[in-house]
């Protein structure tokens, strides 16, 4: 079996991502928040990354990024976003949502 371990850890950190921000609505999160709490989780991510995440978690209209045009972005879920993360919705190609268990 050939995994791809940079796909698998890129779409793992954008359904940490999408959680993150789920955990501070309805307030929107900053990135800072994002990246403490992906580290948290295991996953070693740069500022820059996080936005690179965040832009393709806006682009796939899962969440609406505030604040572009200042130093510190901060990012809340669309009712899309909710969905996805509450598996009311399928998530998207690149995210990689863990299958729902009871």
């Amino acid at each position: 079996m050939n995994v791809d371990l940079e796909k698998a850890e890129r779409e793992a950190v954008r359904w940490y991502t999408l959680r993150a921000v789920e955990a501070g609505r309805p307030v929107a999160v900053s990135e800072d928040t994002i990246r403490n709490a992906l580290s948290d989780a295991g996953h070693g991510i740069t500022p820059a990354q996080v936005r690179k995440q965040l832009m393709f978690l806006s682009d796939a209209g899962l969440l609406v990024i505030e604040n572009v045009d200042r130093p510190v972005w901060r990012a809340r879920l669309t009712a899309f976003g909710v969905n996805v993360v509450e598996y009311d919705a399928p998530a998207p190609v690149g995210v990689g949502r863990p299958s729902k268990w009871y």
